[in-house]
């Protein structure tokens, strides 16, 4: 397989939840005209890529002034939310910051960086914006509601259910590798299949394709661990580990959180050089669009860059010997 696409023309892979039971795996076939599927897609543009309104553009953004009708709560995520309709009558799901403000801290501003840096590297993502504040109308009247991550219902995706981690097209492809290096280094803590969306992507008539996407990305940016981890902490960030070593030609990530059997003997050196090398091709400019994207002030936002920085750095030069192992891991 090519590493400079990876698609596939192909049979869906979704799940069906059955009760406590786990999760059974139902094949679905593809749309007659469906073309691919699709991971990661080669950023040949990468240093022309916008990553303050990303790849869908200013055009699809929510209008900071309009004022948005209320149709239902957010009931999932940790982070309170809104259902909301924009007078264009599009539906947006609105991530809110929790209030009073939780010491777990807010994922709206974290989803929306990580989801420019994703998608300027060649990972998909939905059309995902973050406004401050927002105006409501609701059974109560009209009101500035606290802001958050906007995620846009468009027309051309369609929610095709969940994919796994453990059972599709990718897994062992530098692309598939590299994006679990890649939620490493940013401490992405939250690696449940419930996150993962497989979308029917209509970008013009007669052509379809699948995209399998890691969405609800806020649980990230802070520590890592199973209750409760706190996230969007700079402090926390800083203090933590990218890396804990290398065994066996495997990195060892200082990773604490549910689901280690993702990566653990799994991801290989050049798989974390091969992520590295990708982000390293962002420029400044580019890393602090996507911070900016994300609602984030400058002083944070400079903080969160330059760790990621070291990281990325770390990663490029990581040796392939073992070493820097603690007794234990």
């Amino acid at each position: 397989m090519s590493s400079r696409r990876h698609v596939l023309p192909l049979l869906v892979v979704t799940i069906m939840a059955v009760s406590s039971c786990a999760p059974q795996i139902r094949v679905v076939p593809a749309p007659s005209n469906a073309t691919r599927v699709s991971l990661w897609d080669e950023p040949d543009d990468l240093a022309d890529r916008d990553l303050y309104f990303g790849p869908w553009g200013a055009e699809h953004a929510p209008d900071p002034d309009a004022t948005y009708e209320f149709l239902r709560p957010k009931l999932s995520g940790t982070n309170p939310g809104v259902v909301v309709r924009d007078p264009a009558g599009r539906e947006w799901h609105v991530k809110q910051a929790p209030h009073p403000p939780s010491r777990r801290g807010n994922e709206g501003p974290v989803e929306v960086a990580l989801g420019r840096v994703l998608t300027a590297v060649g990972y998909h993502q939905p059309p995902v914006y973050f406004l401050r504040s927002f105006k409501m109308a609701d059974a109560s009247g009209t009101h500035i509601e606290p802001g958050g991550r906007f995620r846009l219902h468009d027309h051309q995706l369609k929610d095709r259910g969940k994919w796994v981690w453990q059972q599709n097209p990718f897994v062992g492809t530098k692309p598939y590798q590299g994006l679990l290096a890649i939620l490493m280094l940013f401490n992405s803590t939250d690696l449940k299949n419930a996150n993962n969306t497989l979308y029917e992507f209509r970008p013009a008539e007669g052509r379809v394709e699948m995209w399998y996407v890691v969405r609800d990305l806020g649980a990230a940016l802070g520590e890592t661990g199973r209750l409760e981890p706190t996230r969007n902490d700079p402090a926390l960030f800083e203090q933590s580990r990218f890396t804990a070593g290398v065994k066996g030609g495997f990195v060892r990530f200082d990773f604490r959180g549910l689901h280690r059997e993702l990566i653990h003997h799994r991801v290989a050196v050049d798989d974390v050089r091969w992520a590295s090398d990708l982000l390293s091709r962002l420029s400044d400019r580019q890393w602090s669009d996507a911070f900016r994207a994300g609602g984030y002030p400058n002083d944070v936002a400079v903080r969160f860059i330059a760790a990621l920085r070291a990281r990325i750095a770390e990663g490029r030069n990581l040796a392939s010997t073992d070493a820097g192992l603690r007794k234990g891991r």
